[in-house]
């Protein structure tokens, strides 16, 4: 018998007033799965993917993550479940140093937290003091990614990781999460442009258009597509 997923949408729709961002969505995320969400610039997967925490517009349908159910508009307790998000910006303390930022996001976790964090990203422990406002754009994403570390998620949710990076510091962001699906099974939820780096990444790949997916299958068989952007 197989695991039942870690979360799981039926019938989700997400509306801005007159505007239907997402329409109809049924899909469902494996525990320990790394899936990419792709789509063009108004597709629907970033008001998607903060509907899997209670954010956005008004939310229609259902959204459970082990069962229970993600309420709309709770977003403070619906992270308690183990749900850690990266926003696309503003996602960490820029006047506070690595180490306040650490402490900021782990209050629960403890020293515990910290090796965790400091075992998959050294940087973070050699940069402690340092203030994050002053660090490169990749480096305060891999101090995001640490922060959502600090709260021993089941399942982080990022929204763009990659934007505005150099390919050097997307490429070294995507190995991380990929790090930290394989070695402690958190499972990933990302919306990603970086279409062809995220695809090496991922082992799931969803397509969304106009608020509906339109593709939902291996990351590999979207990739080898002789026309992969006519998906889109």
């Amino acid at each position: 018998m197989s695991e039942a997923p870690i979360m799981s949408v039926t019938g989700l729709s997400v509306s801005y007033g007159p505007l239907v961002a997402v329409r109809d969505v049924t899909t469902s995320f494996a525990r320990g799965g790394m899936t990419g969400i792709f789509g063009h610039n108004g597709s629907g997967k970033s008001t998607f993917l903060k509907s899997l925490i209670g954010a956005g517009g008004r939310i229609d349908g259902q959204v459970t993550f082990e069962g229970r159910p993600v309420a709309p508009g709770r977003t403070h307790e619906n992270v308690m479940m183990g749900i850690a998000i990266v926003p696309q910006s503003k996602n960490v303390f820029p006047s506070l140093t690595v180490r306040e930022c650490l402490e900021a996001a782990g209050l629960r976790s403890g020293k515990e937290g910290f090796e965790r964090v400091y075992t998959l990203l050294p940087i973070l422990a050699e940069r402690g003091a340092q203030r994050a406002g002053s660090m490169s754009g990749g480096e305060q994403q891999l101090l995001a990614v640490g922060m959502a570390l600090m709260t021993q998620p089941k399942a982080i949710l990022l929204d763009e990781p990659t934007a505005g990076l150099s390919p050097v510091a997307a490429d070294r962001v995507l190995a991380t999460l990929s790090d930290v699906n394989r070695g402690f099974g958190t499972t990933i939820i990302l919306v990603e442009q970086n279409v062809m780096s995220a695809l090496k990444m991922v082992d799931r790949a969803v397509v969304f258009r106009s608020g509906s997916i339109v593709f939902d299958d291996s990351a590999r068989t979207l990739r080898n597509q002789a026309d992969l952007w006519a998906t889109f």
